[in-house]
């Protein structure tokens, strides 16, 4: 998955303020105490951060 379909269906899950505040702020576990930029930014896989996200948040299966 590239970046820019990542931030994409972060987008459209969260609303774009909604999106960038959370991959900002809240810290996952899941991803080593990171937040999703700071994932990212130490080289994480996308896909596996939009896993993690959709986990913690319930996205509904179809829009993972």
């Amino acid at each position: 998955m590239r970046l820019t379909h990542f931030r994409q269906l972060m987008a459209d899950e969260f609303g774009s303020p909604r999106a960038n505040s959370l991959a900002a702020d809240h810290v996952f576990a899941e991803l080593g105490g990171q937040t999703v930029d700071q994932a990212l930014e130490t080289g994480s896989d996308p896909k596996d951060v939009w896993r993690v996200v959709c986990v913690t948040f319930g996205v509904p299966p179809e829009r993972r």
